[in-house]
């Protein structure tokens, strides 16, 4: 508990540092939210009767000040753009960016464990070459571009795959592969190194001349100490998924929280982007503080030693 503890109040300065930084960009950037409502008919006596109105005439501290006591009682404001709670218009983007994330995560896991351990078994052998090479693609490629491509083979030329979201589970496959890929090659990746360093250690030696066949020997001996590294890597890339899907979301008409976040950058909505980076950082701070504690639980020499 008291190594949960330090971790929480370490992540307080981080947060309120993030969202100051945002508060403050959003405030130096040239133009105005004012204007950008009004549109080209206005007078002096409306622009100043509007920025009073959204509390934009007030000093700055006073303003993150006000912000900040609001987020604590789930308060992010109002959207400049549609007059909507901005809790309402995340909660309500949610659901979509969860049901990604998660297929994400699960493409990921699954392909990045299987191939990293065949590659490991298969060691040097023109497997594991091909797996790595998949991975190093996977890893190396924008998410933008495998996107285009994933739409090009399997929306537009084999017309076997819707190529944007539309309600239902096929229209998924396509976006979670494309925001899954990168994360798939670095778990292989990182799975294969782990799992090749654990087979020399001298323990696998002594089960290997106790009789065990090799996939036991890997299986109860070798893959669960190897998968310490993995497993925090898996908590944190959940996180992102969470908080980063915004070219998945954009590109596939995901009405996620990434895409409600490029509408409010586009509409300078201040209350809607500040609300979703604001909840993304929560994410990614609660992602890291997963993965210390899955770190810590599998490894109690973490605890002691901290």
């Amino acid at each position: 508990m008291k190594y949960f503890l330090k971790r929480v109040i370490g992540t307080i300065p981080v947060l309120l540092g993030v969202v100051l930084l945002i508060f403050v960009m959003l405030r130096i950037i040239p133009g105005s939210p004012v204007l950008m409502l009004l549109g080209e008919h206005y007078d002096q006596a409306t622009i100043d009767r509007l920025t009073a109105a959204m509390g934009l005439d007030r000093p700055m501290i006073v303003q993150f000040v006000d912000y900040i006591t609001g987020a604590l009682s789930g308060d992010l404001g109002i959207s400049y753009k549609y007059s909507r709670p901005v809790t309402d218009m995340i909660m309500e983007s949610l659901p979509y960016t969860i049901r990604l994330a998660v297929m994400a995560a699960l493409f990921a896991w699954i392909m990045g464990l299987v191939t990293g351990v065949i590659a490991a078994v298969k060691k040097n052998n023109i497997i594991d070459r091909l797996f790595m090479g998949i991975s190093l693609l996977g890893v190396s490629m924008p998410i933008f571009m495998t996107s285009l491509v994933l739409q090009y083979i399997f929306s537009f030329k084999l017309e076997i795959l819707p190529m944007t979201e539309d309600g239902t589970f096929l229209s998924m496959i396509l976006p979670s592969i494309a925001l899954g890929w990168n994360s798939a090659g670095s778990i292989a990746r990182m799975t294969r190194s782990s799992l090749i360093e654990v087979m020399q250690a001298d323990y696998i030696d002594t089960a290997r001349a106790k009789g065990l066949l090799r996939g036991a020997v890997i299986i109860k001996h070798a893959l669960k100490n190897s998968l310490l590294p993995v497993v925090t890597m898996m908590a944190l890339q959940l996180s992102s998924m969470l908080s980063g899907a915004v070219i998945t979301e954009s590109v596939f008409a995901i009405p996620g929280i990434g895409r409600l976040a490029t509408t409010a950058i586009q509409n300078r909505d201040m209350p809607v982007l500040q609300g979703t980076v604001l909840f993304t950082t929560v994410i990614v701070i609660a992602g890291n503080l997963l993965a210390d504690l899955l770190y810590s639980v599998l490894d109690p020499r973490i605890r002691k030693g901290d």
